[in-house]
């Protein structure tokens, strides 16, 4: 590794895990709870391609260069505002409480 290479290398761990909105153990009991009758059923990569993913493969085979960058990035900004979108509903969460225990009677 040159000295380059060293100056540029970050130790830091990056945690996408938001205490402030939801703690760890909350997250992961709902989804826990949210997840199991799902865990049974085939993982969507794992299934064989069907016509209409043959038919995109294709379509993305015949891109030119050009044209298929520009495609990943529409992609990465629908993807980006899907994340905001989603940042937005999560704040939305929080304040509602949607996570919180619910107190039994």
């Amino acid at each position: 590794m040159s000295a380059l290479d060293e100056s540029l290398l970050s130790l830091e761990k990056l945690d996408r895990t938001s205490p402030e909105l939801w703690p760890e153990q909350r997250v992961s009991e709902y989804m826990y709870l949210n997840t199991t009758a799902q865990n049974n059923l085939p993982q969507p990569w794992a299934r064989p391609l069907d016509q209409e993913d043959v038919n995109l493969l294709t379509y993305y085979g015949t891109l030119s260069v050009t044209t298929l960058i520009a495609e990943v990035k529409r992609l990465h900004d629908i993807a980006y505002r899907l994340g905001l979108e989603e940042a937005k509903e999560m704040t939305r969460g929080k304040y509602l409480n949607i996570l919180e225990k619910r107190k039994r009677r």
